[in-house]
């Protein structure tokens, strides 16, 4: 039986405090973006398409917090700076950043175009990097902050059968928590990556298992999964809270993977290399 994962949470957790959430309109980063609200925190929301997070931030604010919706290319640095002043003009500070923004596709390494490599690098590697800078500086002048980088458990030490461009950026985000951790960490900023595995988001079901174009592969799919189901995006939402709370200020530079257990199964017959 599923239960609120969310309910071990103070109410008021989050009074006073600004989360700023890329990628917040649609999915893992719309439940956070809940999450937050709903446990007393201001919002800012950003992504590339206003229509994305229009329906998100009327949720927030019918929750009876502030919210600013901008929408952002974290691709493009110039973007990124006006959301970092769009936010800070309103609400005065930044306290948690959650870097959710990313994006891939699914193909064998001798299908990737270089264009398609450089984009999906340039989204989830660059893209991520230039807002931890951006809101890192202002955390570190200000001696307090939290920034969870949303990454995936093929981040690590078993490849990404069919995303090798997200599994190489996603795997350079990890070493750059790392990196951050330890240079902000005596200003009281903590950095931590987050690798939740597959969630089950429209996202999941349309832009990747749709377009892998196998009809086995949903149900190859789930038998890797030892737990035999998805993540709920409220599941994701809670660990991205706990990273925030005053539970874990002394968790940093850490990778938090919470997968079902599919880092103990297999990568067969998910992907088989000859099946192309």
């Amino acid at each position: 039986m599923p239960v609120d994962a969310l309910a071990t949470f103070a109410p008021n957790l989050f009074e006073g405090r600004v989360a700023l959430v890329t990628g917040g309109g649609r999915g893992i980063g719309r439940a956070i973006a809940l999450a937050f609200a709903g446990l007393g925190a201001d919002v800012v929301i950003a992504s590339r398409k206003q229509e994305n997070l229009d329906p998100t931030a009327a949720d927030i604010e019918a929750l009876g917090r502030r919210c600013l919706a901008i929408p952002t290319n974290i691709r493009d640095p110039a973007q990124v700076d006006a959301m970092t002043e769009a936010a800070l003009e309103r609400f005065g500070a930044v306290d948690f950043l959650i870097n959710n923004a990313g994006g891939q596709f699914p193909a064998s390494p001798l299908e990737i175009s270089d264009n398609g490599w450089r984009s999906v690098v340039d989204l989830n590697l660059n893209g991520t990097w230039t807002v931890c800078q951006r809101l890192g500086r202002h955390m570190v002048e200000r001696g307090f902050g939290s920034i969870v980088n949303i990454v995936h458990i093929y981040s690590f030490n078993r490849g990404a059968p069919h995303f090798a461009h997200s599994g190489a950026a996603r795997a350079g985000v990890v070493n750059l928590t790392k990196s951050l951790a330890y240079y902000w960490a005596r200003h009281g900023v903590t950095v931590n990556a987050l690798a939740p595995g597959s969630v089950d988001t429209a996202g999941l079901h349309e832009e990747e298992i749709a377009k892998a174009g196998r009809e086995e592969y949903s149900e190859e799919f789930m038998a890797d999964f030892p737990s035999k189901r998805l993540a709920r995006p409220e599941e994701v939402a809670a660990m991205c809270v706990f990273l925030c709370s005053p539970a874990a200020r002394y968790i940093n530079g850490a990778d938090l993977i919470a997968d079902g257990g599919l880092f103990l199964d297999r990568w067969t017959p998910m992907f088989d290399p000859e099946a192309g």
